[in-house]
């Protein structure tokens, strides 16, 4: 599914029309990113966790020529499944 996919479906459950949905889903998506970058997590029950996680600087190797180089260390997001997205994905 993508973005014109979920607003689609976003209008059709909430009778609204795809701008309004649209509108909606970019609010949501801007609050997760605004949090992220502020360093906090997000918690949506029954869904999952949206969290900030920090990979440490190390040593990498180049596929092509095998040659060994430093990866700095970064900060990406993450997400945690809830137990109950889990157990509707495996049945």
């Amino acid at each position: 599914m993508n973005k014109g996919e979920l607003v689609e479906h976003i209008a059709n459950e909430t009778g609204s029309d795809k701008a309004a949905a649209g509108r909606a889903l970019d609010a949501v998506l801007q609050g997760i990113t605004e949090s992220l970058a502020k360093n906090e997590s997000v918690t949506l029950p029954g869904f999952g966790t949206f969290d900030v996680r920090e990979r440490a600087a190390r040593t990498g190797r180049n596929p092509q020529s095998g040659e060994t180089m430093e990866i700095p260390a970064s900060t990406s997001a993450g997400f945690k499944p809830a137990s109950a997205l889990k157990k509707r994905l495996n049945g």
